[in-house]
């Protein structure tokens, strides 16, 4: 299968420091590498319904949720983008990993089997100058992909605060150099590494 990297946008602010950071590190892909990009301020999802003990989910055709489900699917690896905000991801990319409950309960889509053996990355820009703050936000990321059989890349982790200030890290924009051509391991919950 032809790598296609699905990157999904999650911060409040268009430009914004965790998206330079992304792009810095999608140039470095190779030309024959398909990339979306979608941005989930401009295509918000509806608040999560939880209904998987009152209903069947029923498989998105139109609208947002069908646009994010469908480029998930097709996506052999799926980058999500958002800065850290309260030691985690934002609430856009929250919503964006709680339809993946709802997507895996979804007759017919077989989700947890087709993301199985893909590879979830993360793209994430901070304010505080002490990395170990985006624990939470990496075990998110690491735990979901555990969950579903994923391979997990890590997070490319770069500091700014202000529009722009993450293009003066530059060892966040060396690290964005080589990012995307790690070997990404099968992700595992921190309890199966002991």
């Amino acid at each position: 299968m032809t790598r296609r990297f699905l990157f999904v946008l999650g911060s409040a602010r268009s430009d914004g420091n965790t998206e330079l950071l992304a792009r810095r590190a999608a140039e470095q892909l190779p030309p024959d590498v398909e990339q979306q990009w979608i941005d989930l301020t401009e295509h918000p999802l509806p608040d999560f319904v939880d209904l998987r003990h009152d209903s069947d989910h029923v498989r998105p055709t139109e609208g947002n949720a069908a646009l994010l489900l469908d480029a998930t699917l097709a996506a052999t690896d799926v980058v999500i983008a958002s800065p850290l905000y309260w030691y985690s991801v934002s609430s856009y990319t929250k919503r964006y990993l709680d339809y993946w409950s709802g997507w895996l309960r979804t007759p017919g889509l077989d989700f947890k089997a087709t993301m199985a053996g893909r590879t979830l990355w993360g793209v994430a820009a901070h304010a505080d100058e002490e990395p170990s703050v985006a624990d939470p936000l990496i075990g998110t990321l690491n735990n979901s992909a555990a969950y579903m059989g994923m391979r997990f890349g890590g997070v490319l982790l770069g500091n700014g605060s202000k529009p722009g200030d993450v293009l003066g890290d530059s060892e966040a924009l060396a690290r964005a150099k080589t990012f995307f051509s790690r070997e990404a391991p099968l992700a595992r919950f921190p309890h199966e590494e002991r």
